[in-house]
């Protein structure tokens, strides 16, 4: 591997952090419990992502799963115990997930997921709050909160930008488990690989983002597209200008351009 592990990390129990050829791989490791998300896991998440966002080494993160299920929710046993939990403790919970999405989705580096099994619930919020997905064909996605008397609250904050209204109320509202070309179809996965190829797939795409795309572009671009949907259009079309005229006066630009106009091959 590419990097050093700080003690932290290498403290992790959950979660594995590896870099190689500028991506960041940050493994769910609970295969035995089909990787499930409890409040430690979703704190180790944290942590390797926030490792990793930060890792000079890395240009593209990868999340992926150990096992056979890429996440299959809550907890069983974390779940009993919230049924001794009050409002406040309820709501601490709650938004110690909320932060985890939240950095993911506003996190400076493009975040790929490898999902090679079923995503549910908790678990398929992971899988969709990703830039891009990968999964197998053979994976099943859903949210099935209503099932329980639970509420699939804070991914649907994403799920509403990502793939709209109808197609949010009716994932959520039936508590349907899709199939992955449904969830291509609506656009809560990107792309379907081959079991077989789904890592060299994964691994192949990322280090296409990293030799032909520019970080900050790719930074820039993210930022803008998670701030301009909450703007109005004008507000957001002057946003848009204002970015787009930072962007020409930057390093990368002036670099890109550069070897577009020389016909150069332009490394990044």
């Amino acid at each position: 591997m590419e990097n050093l592990l700080t003690p932290e990390l290498e403290a992790l129990r959950y979660i594995r952090y590896e870099a190689q050829d500028r991506i960041g791989y940050i493994t769910l490791n609970r295969p035995d419990k089909r990787n499930a998300l409890n409040a430690d896991v979703v704190t180790e998440l944290k942590q390797a992502f926030d490792y990793a966002e930060n890792d000079e080494s890395v240009k593209v993160i990868v999340l992926r799963a150990a096992g056979d299920v890429f996440c299959a929710g809550a907890d069983l046993a974390y779940i009993q115990d919230l049924q001794g939990f009050g409002y406040t403790d309820n709501l601490e919970d709650s938004t110690h997930l909320m932060q985890l999405f939240h950095q993911i989705y506003t996190l400076k580096k493009v975040v790929i997921g490898q999902v090679q099994g079923h995503a549910l619930a908790g678990g398929c919020g992971l899988a969709a709050i990703c830039d891009l997905t990968f999964a197998v064909p053979e994976a099943k996605f859903g949210y099935t909160e209503v099932k329980i008397g639970f509420l699939p609250a804070i991914v649907s904050v994403f799920l509403l930008r990502k793939i709209g209204e109808a197609r949010t109320k009716q994932l959520l509202l039936s508590g349907d488990v899709v199939s992955a070309q449904t969830a291509l179809d609506m656009g809560l996965i990107t792309f379907l690989a081959p079991k077989e190829e789904l890592a060299s797939t994964v691994h192949a795409y990322a280090q296409r983002l990293c030799r032909e795309n520019s970080a900050q572009s790719m930074e820039v671009t993210k930022e803008m597209l998670a701030r301009v949907p909450e703007l109005p259009l004008e507000e957001g079309l002057r946003y848009a200008a204002q970015r787009n005229a930072e962007a020409r006066g930057s390093e990368d630009c002036r670099k890109g351009i550069a070897a577009f106009l020389n016909k150069e091959k332009i490394g990044w």
